[in-house]
């Protein structure tokens, strides 16, 4: 596996370069010092004319403070040999330094250069120190070091962000939407890890989207459901089986309206031009509602009081809006208390149309009113089991208001809870 891992490959590259280089170094300085070696010689020529006029001058005395000055500007070691290969200054043999020219130095032995005689036999000697490879070694060893903790350093800046986005991906795909990368890195690998996480916050939208709209389905579709079954029994049954088909009928038609808003909520969240946006009578609206819901309430031993007046009308849709004011006035006549009325009210404000839902119930726990909006939340989980609810209606409502650019609040009223929906009265802008 590790030969697999990207550290390991960027580091064998990283060696592998630089032991590319050492041996192009190395072919270059090879032809280098090959095309040196004429400027080598003539640089030898001229030193033994210069050493030779020097002895010729001054004799052996002349000859040492040359080779003393010359050794000042380069150290080494220098010699003029005599025709017989002994050297002028101070008699001693040459002729093993001259059998070593042209020869490659051995272990601890000094680099040979030697001029061709000239008319008289002298020729110049120089011993210049030989730097064998292993020299270099401890040079080259502390470089191949140097690099080899850079490539893993770069090895586990490009692996260590690919190993955190690849276990990302693997926790999204395993169903966690909210997981996310969130890379401050300003190269190509942070340009990555962001696109990833927009593409993860489109896909959470969307899933979420989706699940909500089969959440809001199946809360939604109940209680119609349950009237068209008394309605398809009741047309088996009753006398009067117009009456009855006509009941059925109108319950199907808003079935279909129900199923057709909820989509549209689920669409208009992520598009907002899917609304279809008319002028809207809220007095109208608040009276057919009233009306839809006055048996349930009388059923429950309540009465729904309505009290507005004229007033402009709204910009919005309609059946979304009816959803919405209807799901709270439900859920107000289902906790009302029996004997006690609920109050409907429709107020025109300067800037805004308030309508303020009232029951005289028990209300509910102050803890409670910030969670009371929230998807699938009772405050009374065995109470609400008892009377149908599932905790999404006013989550249903509270969604429908905001995409009129509404707001929806509620507060314990001593006794009961008021629902208070705020609608602007000039058209809704929302980006």
């Amino acid at each position: 596996m590790i030969r697999k891992s990207i550290t390991f490959k960027i580091l064998i590259w990283c060696i592998g370069s630089l032991v590319l280089c050492f041996a192009g170094f190395a072919i270059v300085a090879a032809i280098r010092i090959h095309r040196a070696e004429s400027f080598i010689s003539e640089y030898v020529t001229m030193q033994r004319d210069d050493a030779v006029q020097a002895y010729r001058n001054g004799g052996a005395a002349g000859l040492t403070r040359h080779i003393q000055r010359l050794q000042s500007y380069l150290p080494g070691h220098y010699y003029l040999a005599d025709v017989r290969g002994n050297d002028v200054s101070g008699g001693r043999s040459l002729n093993d330094l001259l059998a070593r020219v042209g020869r490659r130095p051995g272990s601890g032995q000094d680099y040979v250069v030697a001029s061709s005689p000239d008319t008289g036999g002298y020729r110049f000697i120089i011993l210049a120190p030989q730097e064998s490879l292993w020299d270099f070694l401890p040079f080259y060893v502390l470089v191949l070091v140097a690099v080899g903790l850079l490539g893993w350093l770069l090895a586990v800046n490009i692996a260590s962000p690919l190993r955190r986005m690849a276990q990302v991906v693997d926790q999204f795909g395993r169903g966690d939407l909210s997981a996310r990368i969130q890379s401050r890195r300003r190269d190509e690998i942070g340009g990555v890890a962001r696109a990833f996480d927009q593409m993860a916050e489109r896909i959470e939208i969307l899933l979420t989207a989706e699940r909500r709209l089969l959440q809001d389905i199946a809360h939604e579709l109940r209680t119609p459901l349950t009237r068209i079954g008394f309605a398809a029994a009741l047309a088996v049954t009753a006398e009067d089986r117009e009456v009855a088909e006509q009941t059925l009928t109108k319950e199907i038609a808003r079935l279909s309206e129900l199923v057709n808003g909820l989509l549209q909520v689920t669409r208009a969240e992520g598009d907002r031009a899917a609304l279809d946006l008319k002028e809207i009578s809220l007095r109208d609206l608040l009276a057919d509602i009233v009306g839809d819901c006055q048996l349930e309430a009388r059923q429950r031993g309540c009465e729904i009081l309505l009290a507005c007046g004229m007033g402009p009308a709204v910009k919005g849709n309609y059946e979304l809006m009816r959803r919405a004011v209807e799901n709270v006035l439900r859920n107000a006549v289902r906790y009302a208390p029996e004997g006690t009325p609920v109050e409907v009210k429709l107020d025109y404000e300067l800037d805004a149309t308030r309508i303020s839902i009232r029951d005289f119930g028990p209300g509910v726990p102050e803890e409670a009113l910030a969670k009371l909006f929230q998807p699938f939340f009772r405050v009374d989980a065995s109470r609400d089991a008892a009377t149908g609810g599932s905790g999404l209606g006013l989550s249903i409502a509270e969604r429908a208001i905001s995409l009129h650019c509404g707001s929806i609040g509620a507060r314990n009223a001593g006794p009961g809870l008021l629902v208070t929906i705020s609608l602007p009265t000039s058209e809704c802008v929302r980006n």
